[in-house]
């Protein structure tokens, strides 16, 4: 962790320096990855901006739902983050989308073309609806309501895939702000199944 991170900013490379509630939630992504996400780093440059991102970040991508699963809000994240040419969290989180979706190939196929991907109806209309608030700033209206209801999403889903849009925009305006770049780590992560 002694290389530089960022080309532009004197980001913190070791943890010592900081807070200890943030040296306490980067130790324990630590123990439970084998490594910590550049992405920490950046954003404990300015405390209360880690806190609040983290915050934030773990009230829509870990909140339960029944009908929206990791591996869809993953999918979303891949898919928007490749349209917003963020190279970290397309890496990151297309290594967490073949973890939750036990597919080592689908991050990478989302991430190039979600239309040309082998998906379902369901997850060609979510991403479909995912670029249209991301790149657009798509506004909700009847017809998606029914488009994205008749492949089973619900209105909380539908809050739920804007929300992780809405997000996932700052962060990828962050990391590429800073020029972070994604661990060496991600790269092989869910591609080959855990040898027992």
């Amino acid at each position: 962790m002694s290389a530089p991170l960022s080309p532009y900013f004197n980001l913190p490379t070791e943890i010592t320096d900081l807070p200890q509630d943030i040296q306490k939630t980067i130790l324990e992504v630590q123990e439970k990855a084998g490594f910590v996400p550049n992405v920490f780093l950046m954003l404990a440059y300015r405390p209360d901006e880690f806190r609040a991102f983290f915050s934030y970040y773990n009230a829509i991508m870990e909140r339960e739902s029944e009908t929206l699963t990791l591996a869809e809000k993953e999918m979303i994240v891949v898919t928007t983050s490749a349209q917003n040419h963020c190279l970290y969290c397309v890496v990151a989180h297309g290594a967490l989308l073949r973890i939750y979706s036990k597919d080592p190939l689908i991050a990478d196929q989302v991430a190039i073309n979600h239309r040309t991907a082998p998906l379902s109806e369901r997850h060609r209309v979510m991403l479909d609806f995912a670029l249209y608030v991301s790149l657009e700033a798509g506004e909700l209206n009847e017809a998606w309501v029914e488009e994205l209801e008749a492949v089973g999403f619900t209105r909380e889903d539908i809050w739920d895939i804007g929300a992780v849009c809405a997000f996932f925009g700052l962060s990828n305006r962050m990391v590429s702000l800073t020029g972070t770049p994604p661990n060496q780590e991600f790269y092989l992560l869910g591609r080959q199944p855990k040898s027992n």
